[in-house]
């Protein structure tokens, strides 16, 4: 398999480059990202369908990964809940060599193929669920074992990976290949790949959550009120929807904890 993540960047001697070069440069390899994945969204459409479908039967979206992959996958998980106002255990993300691995690379924690269907069985994941694999390279260990051991379970599969040909897409249902290019910094595919996965996850769960009935007009109406700054924004919403003073606001947006639960009991008054 040829693994175009591998190869040799575009790029020579960087070391001799001023400051200015190498941001303009890294920056110009930064643009081919977007198209890429925009040509990917006709593979993206259905599995988003199926992870709306299983969830309004009472379904989960798991990622897994390792490394950079890993740890994208938990921050898209991870901010689902402040932003759409979702339970925790709605949407999780998993890594190669757990929780201590998010910060400090684990060592041969990714070469374990029964690894992650031993991870996810701790939420005893049934066929309402999906799990994507992440996998910038797409030969993860930790991820083709799960996604290959998932769907031996019936469970539904995707993975987002930047390797046509990669053995993680034969365990995929929905395999989501966004072709990149070599990197700048040869291999460091936190850098373009990475980026590709952030904006595909991006797309997924957000979309997603959409359908779900988690977003009124364009607004968070269910975002968890964790700073001023949130509170703020809530409490402008609330205004635009009803009317009321900034203070009459606020006060029904901390009394009753969201947006939409406020605009619902003032217009219910």
């Amino acid at each position: 398999m040829k693994k175009i993540t591998e190869e040799p960047s575009n790029y020579r001697h960087l070391e001799q480059m001023s400051v200015s070069e190498l941001l303009y440069n890294i920056n110009r390899e930064d643009h081919k990202v977007a198209p890429a994945v925009k040509e990917q969204i006709p593979v993206i459409i259905p599995l988003v369908e199926a992870i709306v479908d299983r969830m309004e039967q009472g379904g989960r979206l798991f990622y897994i990964g390792a490394g950079t992959s890993g740890r994208l996958g938990i921050v898209d998980a991870s901010e689902c809940p402040p932003t759409f106002g979702v339970p925790f255990d709605w949407v999780i993300g998993m890594m190669a060599g757990g929780d201590e691995a998010i910060r400090r690379a684990k060592e041969f924690a990714e070469d374990d193929v029964h690894e992650a269907i031993k991870d996810l069985g701790e939420y005893e994941i049934d066929q309402r669920d999906v799990v994507i694999g992440i996998a910038a390279s797409g030969t993860t260990p930790y991820v083709i074992g799960g996604l290959k051991d998932c769907r031996e379970k019936g469970i539904l599969t995707g993975c987002i990976t930047c390797n046509p040909g990669a053995p993680v897409t034969e365990h995929a249902d929905h395999p989501i290949v966004v072709v990149v290019g070599p990197e700048f910094v040869t291999g460091s595919t936190r850098m373009k790949s990475g980026t590709a996965q952030k904006l595909v996850l991006n797309m997924i769960s957000t979309s997603v959550m959409i359908r779900l009935g988690r977003v009124e007009d364009n607004k968070m109406v269910d975002m968890q009120l964790t700073n001023n700054k949130l509170v703020d924004r809530g409490t402008r919403m609330i205004i635009e929807k009803t009317g009321l003073a900034y203070e009459a606001a606020q006060e029904a947006l901390l009394k009753f904890g969201s947006v939409r639960e406020a605009v619902k009991q003032i217009r219910d008054q």
